[in-house]
């Protein structure tokens, strides 16, 4: 028997009608109960908490990642599959990820419709999320969604409603599932397991700002005001803004703020091509290119960095190798 702990967490995949609308509600067991369990897989369960995912905290995520861990501790467990809601489900991957050193696999997986629904994703994103977590070793953190299998890394939620939710906008899926086996194509981009913070860390202030169209930096300024250590630039195109964004991120860098630049485009890297605000003043700024990782796991990388540094320098220099692995391997 291969033995695989399902901690959950809420969603989608436990949500039940609420009179106007649903909401999580459902406890581990029924949420359970509405998969197949594959043959030869004995499971436990874990309640952990039971939120729908855009009311999740870094204290949930942190909570989350210490009982993972905690769950690892014996020997006996071959995996984990994680229950989350959908909406924030890429942020918590990737932050189990960046943590993650054990050979054995944690899945997460979701539904896109909810617990009791006939037409419910429910039980075979559940059913695949415990046969992977059965079957594979030295992946990392996983999401099983609509027969697929997807790396933490750069995985994020591409559809608000349809079934085949999530996708690396600037990859493929590393497998996928189907006929009760799990075919994995290639091994995921992974950067150095990060140690886990101690449980009475104060967790830091993390913000995101988005550049569009007539923006300028009042949101920025207002977040490093109001306290935060670290802020995520969503710029626009391969990284870039604007000269007035440039002059507030130096400010921001020099006061101790860790400034991650992403972008809102779906799919590709941040490249400093451009100037007069872009991509080349920004990092000359001190802005940290956050390569294929967009706004969601840049914040959870940040929040990392900053957990795992005693700095704003250092966690600058750990967010460096977070979001270019290979970068950061070759320069070791």
């Amino acid at each position: 028997m291969r033995r695989v702990v399902v901690v959950t967490t809420g969603g989608t995949i436990a949500s039940r009608w609420q009179g106007k609308g649903y909401a999580a509600s459902a406890g581990g067991r029924d949420v359970l109960a509405a998969a197949a369990v594959p043959e030869g897989v004995e499971t436990r369960v874990v309640d952990l908490f039971t939120v729908n995912s855009p009311r999740l905290t870094s204290a949930h995520q942190f909570a989350l990642l210490r009982a993972v861990h905690e769950v690892l501790e014996d020997p006996a467990v071959d995996g984990v599959v994680v229950t989350h809601g959908t909406d924030t489900l890429e942020e918590s991957a990737f932050l189990l990820d960046l943590h993650h050193r054990d050979r054995r696999p944690v899945v997460l997986t979701g539904a896109q419709r909810p617990l009791e629904a006939v037409d419910g994703d429910a039980m075979p994103n559940l059913h695949d999320a415990l046969l992977t977590a059965s079957a594979v070793q030295d992946l990392g953190v996983l999401t099983v969604f609509a027969g697929r299998v997807h790396a933490a890394r750069g995985t994020i939620k591409t559809e608000t409603v349809a079934a085949d939710a999530f996708a690396d906008p600037s990859g493929d899926p590393l497998g996928k599932v189907g006929f009760g086996r799990v075919e994995i194509f290639r091994t995921p981009e992974r950067s150095e397991a990060l140690p886990l913070p101690p449980l009475d860390t104060p967790l830091p202030r993390v913000d995101m700002v988005m550049h569009h169209v007539d923006a300028d930096p009042l949101f920025l300024n207002t977040a490093v005001d109001a306290g935060a250590r670290g802020v995520v630039l969503v710029a626009t195109g391969a990284g870039n803004a604007t000269p007035a964004f440039t002059d507030a991120v130096a400010r921001a860098v020099d006061s101790g703020v860790v400034v991650a630049l992403t972008t809102r485009v779906p799919a590709g890297p941040v490249t400093p091509i451009y100037t007069n605000g872009g991509a080349v003043d920004l990092i000359a700024a001190g802005a940290v290119p956050t390569g294929t990782l967009r706004a969601g796991q840049a914040r959870s990388a940040v929040l990392a960095a900053l957990l795992g540094s005693g700095t704003a320098a250092e966690a600058a220099e750990v967010l460096r190798r977070i979001a270019v692995p290979s970068a950061a391997a070759i320069a070791a």
